[in-house]
């Protein structure tokens, strides 16, 4: 196909969905990409956005980047996930605008769906009910992206569309004990603790169904939209396969080798969300797609950080992911 979105810039490309479109765009050599961290660019820096725009002139944006972690982070730092996504969200499309970007691609999350919804969760459920109170912060900054599209799209003419993943994971992803995800946390956990009889706690009591769907998969899926996708309407974009916390602990239990016997869940902990299951039939619709096995994807991951942590540590993202800084967290 031949694209008019020839210099593509990627922000985020640090974290494990940006190094999976770092990966996937070695299928397209005739385009340009700028692939940037956070320490690139200070997203949140209006004038610093303002300039890095206007130094590369994408055609392109996808922006990945968001300050993100799991329940715990999101339970400490609320104010600082509304107020800093918020700001990354607003300097991305003020920059897209005064620069004259062709097409922005911003990112959503199925966190920020209100628990009372009906289920499947549709697109049009986005803004009925209060988010969850575990990542109530999060969760407004990313609704607030579906009415910023529209609100930029009629007044200002210019191409934004809004792309919403389930759970990612992949290669590549943040490892840290702390602010990662429950799935990337849990491998490093039982791969550190596989030689030893100590239980392995999970926080909360295992019953909560999970979608996951496999960075690389993602990946295609943002580059299918880039060139096949104009609308206003965000769309749900991840796999449908839900398992529980405890099916997932057990797979990665039986993937390393360790006794299901040691994994002890603590329903003294929170949850989360129980079930938070999307329909994706409006993107399935338009474009056929087809998921990697929960089951594959997941082996695929665990066999990446063995192989690195085994004889390349320095491959794997062991430091915070998150904005927050140490001195804000001793200050908390």
């Amino acid at each position: 196909m031949n694209s008019p979105y020839r210099k593509i810039m990627v922000t985020g490309a640090g974290a494990v969905l940006g190094t999976a479109i770092r990966a996937e765009s070695r299928n397209y050599p005739d385009r340009q990409f700028v692939f940037l961290s956070s320490r690139d660019c200070d997203l949140t820096d209006t004038v610093a956005v303002e300039h890095l725009f206007g130094h590369q002139r994408p055609d392109a944006v996808i922006h990945l980047a968001a300050v993100s972690g799991g329940i715990g982070l999101s339970m400490k730092y609320p104010a600082t996930l509304l107020r800093d996504n918020v700001l990354m969200t607003f300097n991305v499309l003020e920059a897209a605008r005064k620069f004259k970007v062709a097409k922005t691609i911003m990112t959503l999350t199925t966190g920020m769906y209100p628990p009372t919804a009906p289920l499947p969760l549709k697109e049009d459920n986005i803004h009925d009910g209060y988010p969850h109170p575990t990542n109530y912060g999060s969760s407004f900054a990313k609704r607030l992206v579906d009415p910023a599209i529209r609100a930029y799209r009629e007044q200002y003419g210019i191409n934004v569309i809004g792309l919403i993943p389930s759970g990612i994971f992949g290669e590549n992803d943040n490892f840290n004990y702390d602010d990662a995800p429950m799935l990337p946390a849990l491998i490093r956990r039982m791969y550190e603790a596989r030689n030893g009889n100590d239980p392995i706690v999970i926080w909360g009591d295992g019953s909560p169904l999970r979608e996951y769907t496999y960075s690389r998969d993602l990946a295609r899926i943002y580059f299918w939209a880039l060139d096949n996708y104009d609308e206003a309407q965000v769309l749900n974009i991840g796999t449908t396969e839900e398992n529980s916390v405890r099916r997932i602990a057990f797979m990665i239990a039986d993937k390393l080798g360790i006794d299901r016997q040691r994994i002890r869940f603590d329903p003294s902990k929170p949850n989360g969300v129980l079930r938070k299951s999307t329909d994706n039939s409006r993107f399935i619709s338009l474009s056929g797609f087809s998921y990697t096995p929960f089951k594959v994807g997941l082996a695929k991951t665990i066999d990446w950080f063995v192989e690195n942590y085994e004889r390349n540590p320095g491959r794997i993202r062991m430091y915070s992911k998150s904005r927050v800084k140490p001195a804000a967290r001793q200050a908390a």
